[in-house]
């Protein structure tokens, strides 16, 4: 083992004040000697995602000490998506991540940990721990809290999407109020990430298939008995990644991250994660662009039947084999590349050589669902630096209809619940990138209100925004150039025909010059504060909407 970067903190005469502080903690001489493990923890009481994370960084800390380490925790802040879904606050999101990576850095800076456990939950916890990892260079374990479970409701299983789609239903009369309160006290019965393969559960598959999670550890649910064991066991696990020197670069390779897009395409993921592994591949200095993703994804067959365009939720993947067997499956096949290294120690292969389950929720390759993966790149006269869409076995891949255009998603939103939305229209909310909103939020509440109100067949959208994991149907996103910053879709008119054609990979506006078109104003000023300087430094989503460093 090298020189501990702990010992520029602790070691020597002149450090006497920093250990002097230490000690006010309780730690004595033989705690200071031993490597300090940064233990990050983004637990907070705001949500039911990452209220777990307090008793596992306990579990984590207990498996350092047992190693040989010295734990020291710290916190750093995580916003809900789902709790601040359709409000202003959405906005906070994404901005999220940038604000957490940076936290993370800079108290691995400050402090100078020899080694990291970063725990996370909700959906921008996840990424912004890798992106802090990939900076601090050390090394690092992931851990996801896990899934919630799933909750009962007049004899099926249900979600937080559940809610979301049940206010379109209302909205079209197929609900009462009285069902929608029913169903909200139903649906999250208890602490963890929400249930189906949504953008959390996708980033904690993709954690997995790139090695930055002990193999097995993201399926166990959020409130399943084997959770705390297995962030014990992660504790001793840093330790020897500790001893080993395996740092988190030396797993961000070109391979890991083709298994990333693979394993999300795969597994029916979000298009959250075409965002993040964007934004994970410019910090790595890793090659990576749409192209390239919507390559690997049309040779990988959808494999799970994954809600939310599936049958089944997290827990029962966890039940059938979890994680590692989608990989196992994936790597018999030639999906994917068994040699990348983990932070088990062994390579890919090996991490999974032993994963077993049946053949319903993970397909075998020869009974996939569809013979390509979910994600699809779309480019035309509306998105000539591409856009983002997921297909599953059941959404529509062609549709041609006029725009339905709105500078804001409220109004969308209301035009929905208030039946103004007809067959074949293809609803436009522009404004709504990482600039123009600011923060790029997503559109759960008008998609599942679309579907909800059973127009999720014959209802298109298409937005320079995002969507959350939860989102089904023929929603298009992450349209660039995004119309704050002078896009097409700042061109377009309300009654424009669009057409949008998955198996051409095309978008675009029908016989109408949208360059020769005096564009709109799209976007709003934000006040003075973390949004306006957000604004003022985010690239595109089509290079993953990452702060200029």
């Amino acid at each position: 083992m090298t020189e501990l970067p702990s010992r520029s903190v602790l070691a020597g005469r002149d450090r006497a004040p920093a250990r002097a502080n230490y000690r006010a903690m309780g730690l004595s001489d033989d705690d200071l000697r031993r490597p300090i493990i940064g233990i990050a923890n983004t637990w907070t009481g705001t949500m039911p995602c990452n209220a777990g994370l307090r008793d596992l960084a306990a579990a984590v800390a207990d498996g350092v000490r047992a190693a040989g380490g010295t734990p020291m925790e710290f916190n750093t802040i995580a916003v809900s998506d789902s709790i601040t879904m359709g409000t202003p606050g959405m906005r906070a999101s994404l901005v999220s991540r940038e604000v957490i990576a940076d936290s993370i850095e800079l108290m691995g800076r400050a402090h100078s940990f020899d080694a990291y456990v970063c725990l996370v939950a909700c959906d921008k916890t996840s990424p912004a721990a890798a992106l802090a990892m990939a900076r601090l260079d050390r090394p690092a374990l992931i851990l996801h809290g896990g899934a919630m479970a799933p909750g009962h409701w007049r004899g099926r299983r249900v979600t937080s999407a559940d809610v979301y789609e049940a206010l379109g239903a209302v909205a079209a009369g197929e609900l009462t109020d009285e069902d929608l309160r029913d169903l909200e006290g139903a649906a999250c019965p208890g602490i963890g990430a929400c249930g189906g393969q949504f953008t959390a559960n996708t980033m904690a598959t993709v954690l997995d298939a790139m090695g930055l999670s002990p193999s097995g550890f993201n399926s166990i649910p959020a409130a399943d008995p084997a959770k705390a064991p297995a962030a014990e066991r992660a504790g001793a696990t840093i330790m020897g990644l500790l001893e080993s020197g395996t740092t988190t670069r030396r797993l961000l390779t070109r391979a890991s991250f083709e298994n990333a897009v693979a394993v999300t395409a795969a597994s029916g993921g979000s298009t959250n994660a075409v965002l993040h592994l964007l934004a994970l591949a410019r910090e790595s200095a890793v090659p990576l662009d749409l192209e390239d993703i919507h390559a690997i994804s049309r040779r990988t067959p959808l494999l799970a039947d994954l809600q939310p365009g599936g049958r089944y939720l997290a827990t029962d993947l966890y039940e059938a084999g979890g994680i590692p067997l989608l990989l196992r499956r994936m790597l018999d096949a030639g999906l994917l590349d068994g040699t990348v290294p983990t932070v088990d120690g062994v390579n890919l292969d090996g991490a999974v050589s032993g994963a077993r389950g049946d053949g319903v929720v993970i397909r075998a390759v020869d009974e996939a669902l569809q013979p390509e993966g979910g994600l699809v790149v779309l480019r035309g006269n509306l998105a000539p630096d591409g856009a983002v869409v997921k297909v599953t076995a059941t959404t529509p891949r062609r549709h041609t209809g006029p725009a339905r255009v709105f500078d804001d998603e409220a109004d969308a939103y209301a035009a929905v619940t208030d039946g103004l939305i007809e067959p074949g229209d293809v609803v436009v909310i522009r404004g709504e990138g990482p600039r123009g909103a600011p923060g790029m939020p997503e559109m759960l509440r008008v998609t599942a209100a679309i579907v909800g109100a059973g127009r999720g067949y014959d209802v298109a959208l298409v937005t320079d925004g995002r969507f959350s994991g939860a989102t089904r149907g023929l929603m298009i996103g992450h349209v660039c150039p995004e119309a704050a910053a002078g896009g097409p879709l700042a061109a377009v008119r309300e009654g424009d025909i669009i057409r949008i054609d998955v198996a051409d990979r095309t978008l675009e506006v029908l016989d109408v010059d949208l360059p020769a078109r005096e564009t709109v104003r799209c976007g709003r000023v934000p006040e003075p504060g973390v949004l306006a300087k957000y604004a003022a430094v985010v690239g595109p989503a089509s290079t993953g909407a990452v702060t200029v460093r």
